[in-house]
């Protein structure tokens, strides 16, 4: 069984045929996807997916980009709609100086309310981060000497250095299907290396569909390429790479189980 470990299933290009996404899905043994929220207004469809998929796992979170249209969204908050059943992971959240949507203090602000809610909840943190490997690595390290908690890297394109620090937090690093891109020669030395033990592997569907399906609108049953080529990269086999990060996902998203 392989696991999507962040996708959006609810964006455009996919929640138009969401049932039949999901069907492919399954047909390529995708067994369980979590499904990840980005705004506020997207939480009760998010869920509602999940509630209706017993494949399908759902998040509560505020992207970067939306932090300026969010500052309501609080730790209070987060951590109230994250009792929901369905709910096993807080965010996307994090830090992107790539585009600068928001204002970098609100985004700061936002990201350290999403870590108090997933200290407070025990449910794991899904950092994004983009160019902003310095100021991540040290809210990470502050919020963590304030209480552990623990969390994933979701689609992972950072510097080596950045993937220790993760690591030394206790951190899981997700990689998606960018690693199956020719120009991504660095990223492919960090995920070879990777301990067996953190890695996770994504879609971030509709997006980065990996090789040979780049340029299409990205689903979860893409995964399979990208733990295929994964699993070469590091010299294993795929069934393993996959049983692998199966339960490196469950032994994270604690409160997620198996579909029956």
């Amino acid at each position: 069984m392989l696991v999507d470990s962040h996708c959006h299933l609810n964006y455009k290009g996919l929640v138009e045929q969401q049932a039949d996404v999901l069907a492919r899905a399954g047909a390529a043994g995708v067994g369980t996807m979590l499904n990840i929220s980005t705004r506020e207004r997207e939480w009760g469809d998010v869920i509602g997916t999940a509630e209706r998929d017993g494949h399908v796992w759902a998040s509560v979170g505020i992207h970067p980009h939306e932090a300026d249209g969010h500052v309501h969204v609080d730790t209070t908050k987060l951590v109230a709609m994250a009792a929901h059943p369905r709910v096993v992971g807080i965010g996307e959240t994090g830090l992107d100086y790539y585009y600068d949507h928001s204002d970098r203090v609100q985004q700061q602000a936002s990201f350290r309310a999403h870590i108090a809610a997933a200290r407070e909840t025990g449910l794991p943190l899904i950092v994004h981060t983009r160019d902003a490997e310095e100021d991540t690595a040290a809210i990470l390290r502050e919020e963590m000497g304030k209480g552990a908690y623990s969390g994933v890297i979701h689609c992972f394109t950072a510097s080596d250095t950045f993937a220790d620090i993760a690591l030394e937090l206790g951190f899981y690093i997700s990689i998606s299907g960018i690693v199956t891109f020719k120009n991504a020669k660095a990223l492919q030395q960090t995920a070879a290396r990777l301990p067996t033990d953190r890695l996770l592997i994504e879609t971030d569907s509709p997006f980065l569909a990996p090789v040979p399906y780049r340029g299409r609108i990205c689903e979860p049953a893409y995964v399979v390429e990208t733990a295929r080529f994964l699993a070469e990269l590091r010299g294993e086999p795929v069934e393993q790479l996959a049983e692998t990060t199966a339960r490196n996902f469950f032994t994270l998203f604690g409160k997620s189980t198996p579909a029956a």
